[in-house]
């Protein structure tokens, strides 16, 4: 009877240990299951989805197609209604930037003499505060190569500043600009050069066309030595980027020649026919675009000379002459004067 019970309760221990691998690999094939991510429609193929968290759904935005539901919110549990509102309810540092040499993780001391809650420091401590700031700002910066990289940053943000540039283009240009420096890229080049080179190529691939005469006049190089460093800079990253087309120059000049919506929308449809006609390759984009606009001011009873087109897209007028009698002719299109 003892021989019995005891091959019993092993027969009981043993089903246990298999039931309970069976829930765990279940709840394994859960939690895959959970943490697959969806990045295409089922329905039409289209990869625009769109988290709307206000019905924690998952939406095509093609067809509308509802494709998962009751999402969770991986935002905060707070809600803000101005940006005074946001910052006094955020538990949270500063994100993450590599436009700062030291990715803005160090502490920074504000030059403001108040404490955490908004109170004037007393002058007796006003010296010791001063002194922490100072010492501060030396421990940030520990070596020669941080110092340069810092120095470095300071110049992409005062180009980008000065061309009015995002933010994303910034962080672009500032994760090439580190990739350089990871790759021995500047030694036996000026910081400047390789800055503005890197600021040349964020442009490119964030399609925010900026010509290399744009970038030079901004910098502390010349337009010779900012194309021969990008030309190196882009060929050892692997850089891939596409030739600037035409049509990215078109709201930048027509917002600056302070053109209507629908001149630009006709600018935007002759260069569409003129790439079909294989009319833009081999040319300038940016006189491309400038003939465009002066083709589209004329047809759209808006007109703008020659000299005002030429100024904005800095080309000349020459150039904006050969190339709209080039399209006008090709496509069949009749300006009359």
């Amino acid at each position: 009877m003892e021989e019995l019970e005891k091959i019993r309760e092993i027969e009981r221990y043993e089903k246990e240990k298999i039931q309970e691998r069976i829930k765990l690999k279940r709840e394994k094939e859960r939690s895959d299951e959970f943490e697959e991510v969806i990045v295409e429609c089922p329905e039409c193929g289209s990869h625009t989805l769109v988290h709307d968290y206000e019905r924690a759904e998952l939406v095509c935005n093609e067809c509308g197609l509802v494709i998962d539901e009751n999402i969770i919110d991986q935002g905060p549990e707070w809600r803000a209604f101005d940006h005074d509102q946001r910052m006094k309810r955020s538990r949270v540092g500063a994100p993450m930037t590599y436009t700062i040499h030291d990715k803005g993780l160090s502490t920074m001391i504000d030059w403001r003499n108040r404490d955490s809650y908004g109170k004037t420091i007393s002058s007796k401590n006003r010296a010791q505060l001063y002194r922490l700031r100072k010492w501060q700002r030396r421990i940030r910066v520990s070596n020669a190569t941080e110092r340069n990289l810092a120095f470095a940053l300071s110049e992409l943000d005062r180009m980008a500043s000065a061309l009015g540039l995002s933010r994303n283009v910034r962080e672009t240009a500032a994760v090439v600009y580190r990739r350089a420096v990871d790759k021995n890229l500047i030694r036996g080049r000026s910081i400047e050069g390789v800055a503005a080179a890197a600021l040349y190529a964020a442009c490119r691939q964030c399609n925010v066309p900026r010509t290399l005469d744009e970038i030079a006049e901004v910098s502390r190089v010349s337009r010779k030595e900012i194309g021969r460093t990008y030309r190196f800079v882009s060929r050892e990253l692997s850089l891939k980027l596409m030739p600037t087309s035409p049509i990215d120059y078109i709201p930048r000049f027509c917002s600056g020649l302070s053109l209507k919506g629908e001149v630009q929308g006709k600018g935007i449809e002759i260069l569409r026919q003129a790439a079909e006609k294989e009319l833009t390759s081999g040319r300038g984009p940016t006189g491309v675009a400038a003939a465009a606009i002066y083709i589209a001011s004329i047809l759209c009873n808006d007109r703008r000379t020659q000299r005002e087109v030429a100024d904005v897209a800095g080309v000349t007028e020459v150039t904006i002459r050969n190339r709209y009698k080039e399209l006008a002719e090709e496509l069949g299109i009749e300006i009359i004067l």
